[in-house]
């Protein structure tokens, strides 16, 4: 097994400007806002307290959509823009 890899990697990350650096935390501080705006406004949140509610309004919790978005927006676009960032910068 060769140390190539774990130097690869290291360099890699070392060479992410502050741009790809603020892409890929996005979505996290996005996630993690939807987390503390659930924390904040717990009456919001009808999955606490469902009674009378239809099948929609469980599912349409707009704090679990902003987690959702930061978790997709990391995983999805966040890597296509960091490779773009690093092709033109």
């Amino acid at each position: 097994m060769s140390a190539d890899i774990a130097h690869d990697l290291k360099a890699k990350t070392e060479a992410q400007t502050w741009r790809a650096r603020v892409v890929l935390a996005l979505g996290p501080v996005t996630s993690f806002a939807g987390i503390i705006w659930a924390i904040v406004q717990p009456w919001r949140l009808t999955l606490l307290h469902p009674h009378g509610q239809g099948l929609y309004w469980l599912i349409a919790e707009p704090q679990l959509y902003v987690v959702l978005v930061g978790i997709l927006f990391r995983v999805v676009l966040a890597p296509g823009i960091v490779a773009d960032l690093e092709e033109h910068g």
